[in-house]
């Protein structure tokens, strides 16, 4: 998979599809887009519980709007660009010459919302399952069985560039993608809210726009500032009062029941949205199988899961008869879980705003 010894969220649950010997890392319901909603007041404005800890029943978080807008429509570019492709033998010099027909391929639809973001949408050729947005939905889906890469799909669009960061494979695929003649290059950016920023910069150098890459850069990071300095004001001044998130990785087919830890990237996405990160508190590092034991030490006051892994488990109902450990908590006692949708909640990509944001809303409103 990736090269790092500090898994990103999506590089994360690339991993758990290996351990757990099955090729479905996401469910396919991640192909189809959210709907969006109307409207919403600005956080500022909105209503929230003078006591978050106390909200009982699930919640779901949705995007307003799952657009995305481009930082230009025309974005300068130089070619030839030569970059360091963070790839399977380690780094690499390639040289990219051909940015007409890209294909962005990851678990979480990251590069791909990247790629438009720059203004390079009407050169993207097809899909993986998690790239959902509206502008990406007419495209070809190359990937099968959650997040294996159809070779033979894939070749059949002729590409002339696949950016990809390792998440998705298997690795022979990109291998033979790459033996075939087509250009591959790797990015690697770390898990937290820099990552938007940082991958804005490694795909627009590998397309010859840095330029454009550093705009996208900047207008992420200032969004993200700005939803966050907006949920440091609904959420408890007093962090006694926060409430005590975990992220649960389910998959119910599969028996897989993951805790993401400290430098899994849910951490980071907990403490912005102003919550404990209690499997912080109890030394949980990266990911591991969920045991009762550290979960009722843990106790968290709300469980953020993915949509579709709650709808493995048989929802709310299904997980709590599954795992009575977690009926045993305070978020399995009040029935407090935050589902959202896969390709959403793990993005770290120029979504990041809105995931935030839709997240802020499901935690704090009554």
């Amino acid at each position: 998979m990736t090269r790092r010894t500090t898994l990103a969220l999506p590089a994360a649950l690339a991993l758990v599809a290996l351990l757990a010997g099955c090729a479905v890392a996401a469910p396919e319901s991640t192909s189809e887009p959210t709907a969006p909603i109307g409207p919403r007041v600005p956080l500022s404005e909105l209503v929230v519980s003078d006591d978050p800890r106390s909200l009982t029943g699930p919640s779901t978080a949705l995007i307003a709007d799952a657009a995305i807008e481009p930082i230009t429509t025309d974005p300068a570019q130089s070619l030839p660009a030569t970059v360091v492709s963070r790839d399977l033998d380690g780094d690499r010099e390639i040289t990219v010459t051909d940015t007409s027909r890209i294909l962005p391929l990851d678990i979480a639809g990251s590069i791909a919302a990247t790629v438009f973001a720059l203004g390079f949408g009407d050169s993207v050729i097809g899909r993986d399952i998690s790239t959902t947005f509206p502008e990406a939905e007419g495209l070809p889906i190359v990937t099968s069985s959650g997040h294996a890469i159809n070779s033979e799909a894939v070749l059949a669009l002729r590409p002339s560039i696949v950016i990809t960061d390792g998440t998705v494979g298997p690795t022979d695929v990109v291998l033979q993608l790459r033996d075939a003649g087509v250009t591959v290059v790797y990015v690697d950016a770390e898990p937290g809210l820099a990552a938007p920023a940082e991958l804005a910069r490694q795909v627009s150098a590998a397309l010859g726009a840095p330029e454009a890459g550093e705009l996208l850069a900047e207008r992420l990071d200032g969004e993200i500032d700005d939803v966050v300095t907006a949920i440091e004001g609904i959420r408890p001044e007093d962090p006694a009062d926060r409430v005590r998130i975990l992220f649960l990785y389910l998959r119910g087919a599969s028996g897989i029941y993951y805790l993401f830890g400290e430098e899994s990237g849910a951490d980071e996405l907990i403490t912005a949205l102003g919550g404990i990160d209690v499997a912080g508190e109890i030394g949980w590092q990266g990911l591991r199988p969920m045991t009762d034991e550290a979960l009722i030490a843990a106790n968290p006051d709300l469980i953020l899961v993915m949509t579709a892994g709650l709808e493995s488990v048989g929802g709310v109902d299904g997980l709590l008869a599954e795992k009575p450990a977690v009926a045993l908590t305070r978020a399995g006692e009040a029935r407090r879980f935050v589902d959202m949708a896969d390709g959403e909640v793990l993005s770290f990509g120029p979504r990041t705003p809105a995931v935030l944001d839709a997240l802020a809303r499901a935690i704090y409103a009554p």
